[in-house]
């Protein structure tokens, strides 16, 4: 591998401190679509990841975009001497295999795409078909983006500004030229170049600086990065050194996203050691608990806790009771305890053969209980700190689920009741056939569609 075509520009030391923990998840399908070598994602020692690779190279629409990409590039990088091929010894771009990848073109004839046309004399013009290829298919590729990220500020990468003319394809060309190790492994993007160092060093930098460039700000760092290995390490050593584990979640304070991305990202080598998981729910707490058990592998008891008086919640007496009954009757002799509530502390400091390591969020957890920990020796972490960008899948979840409830309560609708009350207020009389016939022609074709304010309308297919 050449200096070129590593990092192609020197690692800052700020990128270190200032993105440490990050994942690569974002970088690595963007390395893949603008046509990254593979031998980049073979390296254990460049960002992007070989799994990440394969997965995309399993998908159609994703593997166009990047060997349009690759061909792309291929052509700026070379255009002074294709051109001179093509003028002086009347080559083509599929004769001429030191410059333009062959394999690309192969691979984009498997999968249907042609983009060489008779009517391109000029290089420019393969330039401005690949662009129009380009720009008709990289929509396809939203789909493997989580909704978190601005997909317009993605989709931007990969337009060529005025793309689809001979000046535009040269200014392009030009800016590619006079910056050429400002791109990402030299492969070509929309961008003002800028010496910032590898923008595909990782998730965090990608987002930050992608935002940046949009005159916006990227916040959700949490979507982006994942807790420490000291963090990790501390967790593991617990479970590893106790006889027997289990989480004890208190549903009212603490969010059941978060604890899913925390699940998610500890190694289950670990995990798998924890007998179980017991939340304590209130009426009161996010429906989204109740699917936990769909995205951990670890058995989950599901608690709900009735209210005996609306205004008070008895989540912190039942959570209590059953870590003591735990304790005493089931031998655990470990607890990991979800919870930001200072409550819980009375519970840690009275079980004094019990180990205890305590999850809380970041802006819910008091000075006062982190200092009790503290200085009890008691290890704490924020659940916030660990990658949540792979939680939308229970989000979604909770939401359909919602939605179906919510479809349930307010929408009553049986086709053959309508069906029989529009016969009996019109007096007319239908043959069961033609019943039948009706039904299956205007009523089971019936369309939805929903207008601006987002009001439902039902409409029936009339010929």
């Amino acid at each position: 591998m050449t200096p070129q075509e590593s990092a192609y520009a020197p690692l800052l030391d700020e990128d270190k401190i200032t993105y440490k923990d990050s994942t690569y998840e974002i970088v690595s399908k963007v390395a893949y679509l603008i046509g990254v070598p593979t031998r980049i994602f073979q390296n254990d020692y460049e960002p992007p990841k070989l799994e990440v690779y394969e997965k995309l190279e399993r998908d159609e629409s994703a593997r166009i975009i990047r060997h349009l990409c690759i061909i792309r590039t291929a052509i700026e990088r070379n255009f002074k001497r294709i051109n001179e091929k093509m003028r002086m010894e009347y080559r083509t771009i599929l004769s001429l295999p030191e410059y333009v990848p062959p394999e690309s073109i192969n691979q984009l004839n498997a999968d249907g795409v042609k983009f060489i046309k008779k009517s391109s004399t000029l290089l420019c013009h393969h330039i401005i078909e690949i662009n129009k290829e380009i720009s008709n298919r990289i929509n396809n590729c939203k789909k493997l983006f989580p909704l978190w990220i601005n997909w317009q500020y993605i989709k931007e990468l990969f337009l060529m500004p005025d793309g689809l003319s001979e000046d535009g394809t040269k200014e392009a060309a030009d800016l590619y030229y006079a910056h050429f190790l400002c791109y990402p492994y030299q492969m070509y993007i929309n961008w003002i170049p800028q010496d910032v160092g590898n923008i595909l060093y990782n998730d965090k930098k990608f987002v930050s600086k992608l935002y940046q460039w949009h005159n916006d700000y990227f916040t959700e760092y949490s979507k982006v990065s994942d807790a420490g290995s000291y963090i990790k390490g501390s967790i593991y050593e617990f479970i590893s050194s106790s006889e027997k584990v289990v989480v004890v979640v208190d549903c009212e304070n603490s969010d059941p996203y978060k604890l899913c991305a925390t699940l998610k990202n500890l190694d289950y080598q670990y995990t798998q050691k924890i007998a179980s998981i017991i939340l304590f729910d209130d009426v009161h707490a996010a429906s989204a608990w109740r699917i936990l058990d769909s995205f951990t592998q670890i058995p989950v008891e599901h608690m709900m806790i009735e209210r005996v008086k609306q205004n008070k919640s008895l989540v912190d007496v039942m959570l209590i009771s059953r870590t003591c009954q735990e304790h005493y009757k089931n031998n655990v002799d470990s607890f990991i305890i979800v919870s930001s509530d200072s409550d819980y502390w009375g519970l840690i400091s009275s079980l004094s053969e019990a180990r205890f390591l305590v999850m809380v969020e970041r802006d819910n957890c008091g000075a006062d209980l982190k200092n009790a920990l503290l200085n009890a020796g008691v290890f704490y972490c924020y659940i916030d700190d660990f990658y949540s960008g792979n939680s939308e899948d229970i989000k979604h979840s909770a939401l359909f689920m919602e939605m179906y409830r919510y479809i349930d309560r307010a929408v009553r609708l049986n086709i053959n009741d309508m069906f029989d009350d529009a016969l009996r207020n019109t007096r007319i009389e239908l043959s069961s056939a033609e019943k039948k016939q009706f039904i299956s022609q205007y009523i089971k074709t019936m369309q939805m569609t929903i207008d601006e304010s987002g009001d439902v309308v039902l409409k029936f297919k009339r010929t």
